[in-house]
C-alpha cells in the first residue's frame, strides 16, 4: 500500500470511530445520566426508559456498535485491499 492510500485509509479508519464514539457517548451519558428525566417519562415494559438505558439499552447498543465497526472495517480493507 502506498503512503498516500495508507494516510486515506486511516483518516477514513479514524473518522468511523470518530462518529461511534460519538454514538457511544450520547447513548452511555446522554441518555444514561444528561436525560435521564426527559426519558423517565416514557416507559418499557412496566420501566421508566432512563432507567432501562442506563441498566440494559446502552449495552445493546455497544454491541450493535462492534458489528458496525465490523462491518464498516471489512468493506474499508476491501476498498484499499488489505483484506484477508
Amino acid at each position: 500500500m502506498s503512503n498516500t492510500n495508507l494516510k486515506e485509509y486511516w483518516k477514513e479508519n479514524l473518522k468511523y470511530l470518530l462518529y461511534l464514539l460519538s454514538v457511544w457517548f450520547v447513548v452511555s451519558y446522554g441518555c444514561g445520566i444528561l436525560f435521564v428525566e426527559e426519558l423517565n417519562a416514557i416507559r418499557i415494559g412496566g420501566f421508566k426508559l432512563g432507567f432501562w438505558f442506563a441498566q440494559q439499552g446502552a449495552i445493546y447498543v455497544f454491541v450493535v456498535l462492534i458489528y458496525v465497526y465490523i462491518r464498516l472495517m471489512s468493506k474499508l480493507d476491501k476498498k484499499y485491499g488489505v483484506d484477508e
